[in-house]
C-alpha cells in the first residue's frame, strides 16, 4: 500500500517538527515535504502533490488562506488541513471558503492531529465542535446572512492580496519583487493600482490584520485598543494605498 502523502507548512519550527513527529509515528504516513511560509508550501505542493497539506494560517509572506486558494487551483484532489489560534466566526468562513476540508486549533493539534489527517485520508472533513456546530447550523447560508455587516476585502485580486500581506510584513517594494519573480517596476504599478484608501504602512498593517490577511504574530502586534498598531521598525516608507 502507498503510503499517505503530506506536506507540512509552519514557519514556527518548533510547532513544524512537533506535527512531523506526530505524523512520523503513523506507519502508513509519510512527510512528503516541509515548508516555512505559504510561497514555499505551494510550490512544493505543486511540484510534489502531496495528499494532505497542513497549512498554519498565520505563514509569512503567503498566508494559510491564499496557500490553500492556489494549492487547489493547481491541484483540486489535494485535502488542506488549516492550523490556527482562534477559530472566530469571520476566520471559519474564510477558512472554508478557500476550500480547506479541515480546520484543526493549534492548541488541540496534540490531541486531534491524528484524527484530523485520518478523516483528510477518507475523503472526509474535519472541524473543531464549534466549528461544526457552525457548519451544521447552515453557517455559510442563512446563518451567515442573518449576522452583522462583516469588514471583507474589496475585490482585490490574488495577485493584490499577496502584495498587501508582504507590505503589511514591512516589505519594500524591491523584496515585494523578489518574492513574486517581478520587476520592481511592476510591483510599483501592482501597488498603484490598489485602491485601499490607506496612506500609512500603520493603517495597511490594521486593515490586513483584520481581513485576516496576516496574523499579529507575523512581525507585529495590536495595541489593546484594536486600533493602534506597532509596524515592524525596519519599515519607514509610506504606501499609496
Amino acid at each position: 500500500m502507498n503510503k499517505l502523502r503530506i506536506l507540512v507548512a509552519d514557519d514556527h519550527e518548533i510547532v513544524r517538527h512537533g506535527l512531523i513527529a506526530l505524523i512520523k509515528g503513523h506507519p502508513d504516513w509519510e512527510v512528503c515535504a516541509e515548508s516555512k511560509n505559504g510561497s514555499d508550501a505551494v510550490a512544493k505542493a505543486k511540484e510534489l502533490k502531496p495528499d494532505v497539506a497542513i497549512l498554519d494560517l498565520g505563514m509569512p509572506v503567503l498566508n494559510g488562506f491564499e496557500a490553500t486558494r492556489q494549492i487547489l487551483r493547481n491541484n483540486p484532489n489535494v485535502k488542506v488541513l488549516i492550523l490556527t489560534i482562534a477559530d472566530n466566526d469571520e476566520v471559519v468562513r474564510q477558512v472554508l471558503d478557500a476550500g480547506a476540508r479541515g480546520f484543526l486549533l493549534k492548541s488541540d493539534a496534540a490531541r486531534d492531529l491524528v484524527a484530523a489527517v485520518e478523516a483528510m485520508q477518507h475523503n472526509r472533513t474535519f472541524f473543531t465542535s464549534r466549528v461544526a456546530k457552525m457548519v451544521l447550523a447552515g453557517y455559510l447560508g442563512k446563518a451567515h446572512a442573518s449576522s452583522k455587516p462583516e469588514v471583507t476585502l474589496p475585490s482585490l485580486t490574488p495577485r493584490e492580496r499577496e502584495i498587501v500581506q508582504l507590505v503589511a510584513e514591512g516589505r519594500s517594494s524591491k523584496e515585494v519583487a523578489c518574492h513574486l519573480n517581478l520587476s520592481v517596476k511592476t510591483a510599483e504599478t501592482h501597488r498603484s493600482n490598489i485602491k485601499l484608501g490607506l496612506h500609512s504602512v500603520s493603517e495597511l498593517v490594521l486593515y490586513a490584520v483584520r481581513n485576516n490577511i496576516v496574523q499579529a504574530t507575523t512581525g507585529f502586534t495590536t495595541s489593546s485598543s484594536a486600533e493602534g498598531v506597532t509596524t515592524p521598525e525596519s519599515q519607514p516608507e509610506r504606501v499609496s494605498f
